[in-house]
């Protein structure tokens, strides 16, 4: 009869292999007040055990257990919260992820247009080394000549394999055409024949009640021509449509014609765009942008922005926080820590702001599986910070450290 003593002994080695393996690749992050996003209450003394990039547990030191083996770092004085999931930016570039994340924005949804490179990007982004923001996208804002036209779009968007499809049913102030409904409605019915959602840029009321009657999923900005009314709130929550304030937009359209006072500030300049300041700040573009009616006539719209924000925040609307950053002027990353101070202004408290840019925005963009909380099995996405947000949002500022997948961020 063969002896089971070597089998045995395979079996005990191997399973000490697989533990000290599982060891090296476990991080426990001890000492910290987390706020989890969940919406309960805070949790001093806390410790969240990561693994392969994916939280394994998180809570009170007390009822927690760290593996024996496991990477400690102490995060000590620090308050804990999920990375900021921007619902609306831009990204251009792979590089562009690195300088969300710097700022804190750990998940970006890049909203159309976006090169090979960010495809790529998003392709090799779960992985547990992953050390940059994460990217999903819209691929071409769709802009069809014939109902025919825009069904075939779509079919493209499907063949790429986009996260959400893009239009824009806007005028510029007048300055342009707009879609027409029978476009946009060829878009939403086709996009929906294939299990597909569709993420609209509006500006007036009108086209927002009839953008929800078409069945439009996402509203990507503010209505800014007039105060939302019952029906188009009926509309949003019936279906459950998020909406997306982007007010950093709207002052970047204005800010401008004079030099910003946070040009100055060291944690923008850390990591800004240096060109775009050259460009921004030359006196001719300021004199333009002062000159300018449409600069003018959106001071108006992020007024009128605010106003709606809170009264949809009010209502119950699910609000995603979103910020338009991408192109030249709209400065990713500390424009969104912008935006929620600006949400706040507009009446909504510290707890909903933040709701708004992780756990809500994670939901609204349908990956709330993986990312927007800090729970047993999601990424270990998350920001140190040295204060806690909950008592004042511009504390969202004061960042230590960045941890996606539960690697550090360079910054």
């Amino acid at each position: 009869m063969t002896s089971l003593r070597p089998i045995a002994c395979w079996l005990l080695l191997a399973g000490a292999t697989q533990l000290a393996a599982q060891s090296a690749s476990t991080v426990a992050f001890t000492g910290f007040t987390l706020i989890d996003g969940t919406g309960r209450t805070p949790v001093s003394n806390a410790v969240l055990v990561v693994r392969s990039g994916r939280i394994v547990s998180a809570g009170a030191a007390s009822s927690v257990a760290i593996p024996a083996g496991a990477e400690r770092v102490d995060l000590s004085g620090k308050t804990v919260m999920p990375g900021l999931v921007n619902a609306h930016g831009h990204v251009t570039a792979p590089a562009d992820l690195t300088t969300y994340a710097q700022y804190g924005v750990t998940t970006v949804f890049s909203l159309g247009n976006e090169p090979p490179s960010v495809f790529a990007a998003r392709a090799a982004q779960n992985t547990p080394s992953l050390d940059h923001a994460r990217v999903f996208l819209a691929g071409p804002v769709l802009a069809p000549s014939t109902a025919a036209e825009a069904r075939s779009m779509v079919a493209s968007d499907a063949d790429q394999k986009v996260d959400i499809v893009k239009i824009r049913v806007d005028d510029n102030l007048g300055s342009a055409p707009k879609m027409s409904p029978e476009l946009y409605r060829a878009v939403i019915d086709e996009a929906h024949k294939r299990g597909m959602r569709v993420a609209t840029h509006l500006f007036y009321l009108g086209d927002a009640r009839l953008l929800l009657a078409a069945g439009s999923d996402l509203v990507a900005h503010s209505i800014r021509d007039s105060v939302v009314d019952a029906s188009v709130i009926g509309a949003l929550k019936t279906r459950n449509v998020c909406y997306v304030p982007t007010l950093m937009r709207e002052v970047s359209t204005f800010v401008y014609e004079s030099t910003p006072v946070w040009f100055s500030d060291p944690l923008f300049l850390s990591h800004a765009n240096k060109a775009w300041m050259d460009s921004l700040v030359l006196p001719a573009r300021q004199a333009a942008m002062r000159a300018s009616p449409a600069a003018q006539r959106y001071k108006v719209a992020l007024e009128m922005a605010s106003r709606n924000l809170k009264t949809l925040s009010d209502a119950g609307v699910t609000i995603a926080m979103g910020t338009d950053t991408g192109p030249t002027g709209r400065f990713q990353g500390y424009f969104e820590l912008m935006e929620l101070e600006l949400m706040a202004a507009a009446g909504l408290t510290p707890t909903q702001v933040l709701a708004s840019a992780t756990r809500d925005a994670a939901r609204c963009m349908k990956v709330d599986r993986d990312l927007g909380t800090l729970e047993a099995g999601k990424w270990a996405d998350f920001v140190a910070l040295d204060a806690s947000p909950l008592t004042n949002i511009s504390n969202v500022r004061q960042i230590a450290s960045v941890w996606i997948a539960g690697n550090k961020v360079a910054r």
